[in-house]
């Protein structure tokens, strides 16, 4: 019986340097030094300090990664590092890394991309077999995703403008809430009313699986402006209605778009009904807690990674990175850090095209 293969894994594509272990579906190391500190006062990650710390913390990753697996790098079978898509310094930084670590050891050298690590997730987890259905839902991206194997993705839908990750930050930055806007928003939401707000819920009129967070960006800016006008400033519980309103509003058009999401991969008849979603956004309570009725009352197993493995981190990228390897897949010195990557590259571009391709 052939053993397990046992890869490094490297994550530097946004503002978090991460490096962990992974042999076959066993976790054996996760290191993840996070950034928040050094954005914090930019409202937003700034892509030239986030690729300066990565380049400053990676080696420091990678060695403690190491070590709390108890092995040395000739222990391993490989290395993965996060190729794209992302803010390319931040990407480059990840990449140069893991080429120095394969050119010293003599290692394969497999480039991954950031999205598919959150797509395959659940089979680290869960060992969840193809086809399943992936709601990626994150701070730069948001899609539905019918995932028929470690290279083969069908996206039937996703968001035309901001990300719900992206539009949480906008929406606490709106209300003077604390970076990173996600938690802050969620935590203020506990203590308010839902329905204070009138608040859109876009593109539920319309047919399809593509969905829109910009207009309900704007919705909570114009709410905010209507109650300083009235008040001269926001009251702590005025940021609790307004982050409550928000967030129930993302929640309706994930719960919807996902109903029809589910319509469409289940008439696939796949022999096992699954949904899986990852990406930071899948560690809102609120959103998993509609998600899991969605899924119970259409007899559809839901599958959620434990919180440490929805936001960004290398051991999804470590085991994408076995996947390609038992498929006889791996690069060479000459990978290259991409910005942009589309898992389904037949799809038309959700988000508009430049010279260096799809975004999403």
């Amino acid at each position: 019986m052939t053993p397990p293969l046992t890869l490094l894994g490297i994550e530097s594509s946004c503002d978090d340097t991460a490096a962990a272990v992974v042999r076959g579906t066993t976790i054996l190391s996760s290191v993840v030094h996070g950034q928040t500190s050094l954005h914090a006062a930019f409202g937003g990650v700034v892509p030239e300090i986030a690729a300066r710390a990565h380049a400053e913390k990676l080696d420091y990753c990678v060695e403690e990664a190491l070590a709390k697996a108890k092995l040395e790098l000739s222990d391993l079978d490989g290395i993965a590092v996060t190729a794209g898509p992302g803010l390319i310094g931040g990407v480059l930084s990840g990449v140069m890394c893991a080429k120095g670590i394969a050119a010293a050891t003599d290692l394969p050298l497999i480039g991954v991309n950031h999205l598919a690590g959150h797509a395959l997730t659940p089979r680290l987890t869960d060992q969840l077999p193809y086809p399943y259905l992936m709601l990626l839902v994150s701070g730069g991206h948001c899609q539905f995703l019918i995932v028929h194997a470690h290279d083969s993705y069908t996206r039937i839908g996703g968001t035309i403008d901001d990300a719900p990750g992206e539009a949480f930050d906008k929406t606490a930055r709106i209300l003077g809430l604390p970076q990173p806007g996600g938690p802050s928003v969620e935590s203020a939401a506990k203590h308010g009313d839902p329905d204070r707000f009138v608040l859109p819920r876009p593109l539920l009129n319309q047919e399809g699986c593509d969905m829109s967070f910009s207009g309900l960006k704007t919705a909570i800016l114009r709410a905010r402006d209507g109650v300083m006008a009235q008040r001269s400033g926001l009251t702590t519980q005025d940021q609790a209605d307004l982050s409550a309103g928000f967030q129930a509003a993302v929640t309706d058009v994930l719960v919807e778009k996902t109903k029809r999401a589910l319509g469409q991969y289940l008439r696939t008849n796949p022999a096992i009904r699954s949904f899986a979603i990852a990406g930071g956004v899948a560690a809102n309570q609120n959103i998993r807690d509609g998600l899991v009725q969605l899924c119970a009352g259409l007899d559809t197993a839901f599958v959620a990674p434990p919180l440490s493995l929805c936001t960004d981190n290398a051991a999804m990228i470590a085991y994408a990175g076995i996947e390609r390897m038992m498929h006889d897949e791996q690069d060479d010195l000459t990978l290259s850090a991409r910005p942009r990557w589309p898992l389904d590259d037949r799809a038309a571009p959700m988000l508009g095209s430049g010279k260096k391709g799809a975004k999403a």
